[in-house]
């Protein structure tokens, strides 16, 4: 069931509905109501892996426990890594298992074909790479005494399984999320209101601009022999339009839906395009995710080792090099990971002498915002090419072709004219760049009719560039 389809306009009218008609004193019958809708809603995708999402959240939820009643640190670290061997474990079965054994055979034995290899393939559960990553985070927590532990099993369960986002985040974390599940919900008109709006927004984002947009970078990148350097240069550029778009399109719909029901989810991006450096790139980018591989990757690796600049680099480097494997089981997601990392190092070096520091960022600072969006727009796109090809080979005669300046181009007017809606987007963002999204609060800049001809105008060309339902692009992650 797709954020943008009649479907779940339906299904978020049905559960909406009954979910306030069960009045604000019943909060444990809101959740079971959530609950059973998140399932609902899941299954619908592939009801055989419902069991493996209540077993994963099943399996937390004891662990937790288990950590928390032990006063022995041998037995809460066994449970410990009990959680995490079954969620690292799930995940490299279902995700890495394949790529890994691909690339074993692939070293070993030339012209293997696909029907040799079918055994070891397995279907991707949708969102396993969101709710393990989150459920994750609580057993480490609750080992860390960030957290207690929840006694409440469908308040934990609808943690786990909350439909807005479960499929594709914000990866929220249980300190944040949890507790909304445990206290009373009371309706309130302006918090619909929002919802609605920032559903608004994000389908906006997603239909007008990432489906129209996804158009003009297929056809280019399917076929890059038949398009010049500038065309590649401008497929790959309109490319992060359209997973900013489809992705962050998703978040506002997600978040949004949240608020409908008297929740709040974690901001998941910050437009990325006005970064100035890589770092700040990744402040902006998937915020929940980068959080999550800082808390519970880098720092914990970083502080138990040498504080030395080249332990932090090659602890930064497997970071990076992991977020890239995250977002798939390719080698040109490890390329797309060790290019923000090399980037990232180079950034943080420090030349300090008696007089002044030195460094890229304070460089970049000082130098006019054409110079860092020139330097920061030349690295993201440059690594996008790498996230968005199919292999590396194709990658690498994408780039000969865009650096080889060919002149052959088979661009039209058509395929330009598809992009039209980015300026919208960019000016709507960046005119509104302090607000949770351009549509927020309204009601204090615009009359009644003037905020219905804003709507109505966004829903006109929701309709008009409507075609073909396109799933979201982090789905497959």
């Amino acid at each position: 069931m797709l954020f943008n389809s009649f479907d779940f306009g339906l299904f978020l009218i049905i559960v909406y509905s009954l979910y306030w008609a069960l009045g604000r004193n019943k909060r444990v019958a809101q959740n079971v109501l959530l609950l059973l809708a998140s399932y609902f809603f899941y299954g619908l995708w592939d009801w055989r892996f419902l069991g493996l999402l209540f077993a994963s959240s099943l399996i937390d939820y004891i662990a937790a426990l288990k950590i928390d009643k032990s006063s022995n640190k041998a037995t809460k670290l066994t449970f410990l890594w009990i959680s995490l061997t079954w969620n690292l474990g799930v995940l490299f079965l279902f995700k890495y298992f394949g790529f890994f054994v691909d690339s074993f055979m692939s070293s070993f034995y030339d012209g293997l074909n696909g029907t040799d290899e079918i055994f070891w393939k397995f279907i991707i559960p949708v969102g396993l790479s969101f709710y393990t990553f989150q459920t994750m985070s609580y057993s480490i927590d609750v080992y860390r005494k960030t957290i207690k532990p929840s006694k409440n099993l469908i308040a934990f369960l609808c943690f786990v399984s909350f439909f807005p986002q479960l499929v594709a985040g914000p990866i929220e974390r249980a300190t944040s999320l949890l507790p909304q599940f445990q206290k009373k919900r009371t309706f309130d008109y302006q918090n619909s209101k929002e919802g609605l709006r920032q559903i608004l927004w994000g389908l906006f984002k997603k239909i007008v601009v990432a489906d129209n947009v996804a158009v003009v970078v297929n056809t280019i990148y399917a076929s890059p022999d038949d398009y010049g350097s500038l065309s590649l240069v401008y497929a790959t550029t309109l490319f992060f339009f359209q997973i900013y778009c489809d992705f962050s399109g998703y978040s506002d719909v997600a978040i949004g839906t949240a608020k409908l029901f008297g929740f709040k989810l974690s901001k998941n991006f910050n437009i990325p395009y006005l970064a100035k450096t890589v770092i700040d790139y990744w402040k902006r980018w998937h915020i929940t995710l980068t959080k999550w591989f800082t808390d519970y990757v880098y720092i914990p690796i970083v502080k138990n080792t040498s504080r030395s600049y080249f332990i932090k680099t090659l602890v930064l480097i497997l970071t990076m090099i992991l977020i890239g494997l995250w977002h798939g089981a390719k080698w040109t997601f490890v390329i797309f990971g060790l290019i923000q990392a090399i980037f990232i190092a180079l950034e943080r070096v420090r030349i300090t002498t008696k007089k002044k520091t030195y460094s890229l960022p304070i460089a970049l600072n000082k130098a006019p915002l054409i110079v860092n969006f020139i330097y920061t727009s030349a690295i993201i796109l440059g690594s996008s090419v790498f996230f968005r090809a199919h292999d590396i080979p194709t990658a690498l005669h994408i780039f000969k072709r865009i650096f080889t300046f060919i002149p052959s181009d088979n661009f039209s007017l058509e395929i330009g004219l598809k992009v039209l809606v980015i300026p919208i987007l960019v000016i709507a963002e960046v005119f509104t760049r302090n607000k949770p999204y351009p549509l927020y609060n309204l009601d204090k800049y615009f009359s009644k009719p003037m905020r219905w001809v804003i709507y109505y105008l966004i829903i006109f060309l929701i309709i008009r560039y409507a075609g073909p339902k396109e799933q979201f692009i982090y789905f497959q992650f």
